[in-house]
């Protein structure tokens, strides 16, 4: 890396310092080994994109966010990164005033002891639905110790964490039945990502015909379930409704819902900051290093994201997939008809949400879910 590079993102990182405003959400990658091979993303990184031990010590990993945050949440990363608990907890106790999370498939939880466990703020848990889904993709048995893990963190823990549900939907997958299942086995909230990036399960006109005839239907399911219990006065964690309603009636948003590369960081475990967590080894991703600085590259969405009508809704879905077209054009359109479906779908029913804050039966606060405190995905 040459000096005048250097001096470059040092400019840029001075800029992002004095003018950052407001927290940010901090990835942080302890490996980028896994141990699952989930179907739909084939477990670890390769190690020379994302090595499977910290080339990083956690005190610089702590002075480097320090100096750009005075407030960080920290969410730890993989691979799975239960793998390294000894990183964890030196990083921990490297910022005892930060806040954090973690997101993990559930099936080594016991690696952290209970007392670790209670400084997180949000646990997020890998899981499908039922056991035939969530196993048929993730490996046998997987189910069975994530609803272990669930249990053992609410029950003999008591953590006092959110702990959210995180799905993969695909063609197994029914979005109904699994949502409701997850919230009656404990979760506190639910968020999925449709499989849709790297898959080979289906192509673009597949995932329309089935997005018709099971998705979407279990969307209008979800919805009117929502809306059922916000009329009881109570507000259901179903992420992507909340989050969606969040944009329709409270704050819509500016950027995707992530914040990946404008409000949401990844540091990677040879140093490098990413745009986005899952983006290790694309050259655009690379944001800067901890060692040097932050280089104020900004990405960009495409032309057609900025001009659409409910780019104040979706905010451009997903940055990963404005840069790797695995679908290509075909693939990104069918995918954006779907949101926007999505959108129209709780657009339709909105007048209701919006008469239970105007009567005061319901308090416009409690739909004004941030996704950036839990690192979810409101926009599948």
């Amino acid at each position: 890396m040459g000096a005048a590079w250097a001096a470059e993102w040092l400019v840029a990182d001075g800029l992002f310092k004095r003018g950052i405003g407001c927290s940010v959400l901090w990835f942080l990658l302890t490996t980028g080994a896994c141990n699952l091979s989930c179907s739909y993303c084939g477990g670890s990184f390769s190690p020379a994109h994302s090595p499977w031990r910290p080339a990083v010590e956690a005190g610089d990993v702590a002075r480097f966010i320090a100096a750009r945050d005075p407030a960080p949440t920290v969410f730890f990363y993989g691979g799975e990164p239960l793998l390294n608990p000894q990183y964890i907890e030196a990083v921990m106790k490297a910022m005892p005033h930060a806040r954090f999370g973690i997101q993990t498939n559930g099936t080594l939880a016991r690696r952290l002891p209970p007392e670790t466990w209670r400084r997180f703020s949000t646990v997020l848990l890998s899981i499908d639905g039922p056991p035939e889904v969530t196993d048929s993709y993730r490996g046998p048995g997987v189910y069975k110790k994530v609803a272990e893990a669930l249990r053992w963190l609410k029950e003999e823990v008591k953590c006092g964490c959110k702990i959210i549900a995180r799905m993969a939907v695909s063609r197994r997958s029914s979005i109904y039945r699994d949502v409701t299942h997850l919230l009656s086995l404990g979760f506190d909230a639910v968020h999925w990502q449709l499989n849709v990036i790297w898959t080979k399960e289906w192509g673009p006109s597949d995932f329309l015909s089935w997005a018709e005839a099971e998705y979407l239907p279990g969307v209008v399911k979800l919805r009117d379930l929502f809306l059922a219990e916000a009329e009881r006065g109570r507000v259901l964690g179903i992420v992507p409704i909340l989050g969606i309603y969040r944009a329709l009636l409270v704050k819509p948003y500016e950027w995707v819902p992530c914040g990946a590369g404008k409000y949401s960081f990844a540091i990677n475990t040879d140093g490098r900051v990413l745009h986005c967590p899952i983006a290790v080894s694309e050259k655009w991703a690379t944001a800067g290093h901890i060692k040097i600085g932050l280089n104020g590259g900004t990405p960009r969405l495409k032309d057609k994201c900025l001009r659409c009508e409910y780019r104040h809704v979706c905010g451009g879905r997903c940055l990963y997939t404005h840069y790797e077209d695995y679908w290509g054009e075909e693939g990104f359109d069918a995918v954006c008809s779907v949101t926007k479906k999505t959108i129209r779908l709780l657009e339709e029913a909105a007048p209701r949400l919006k008469n239970l804050i105007d009567t005061g039966r319901l308090a416009r606060d409690a739909l004004n879910y941030d996704p950036l405190l839990d690192s979810t995905e409101v926009i599948p």
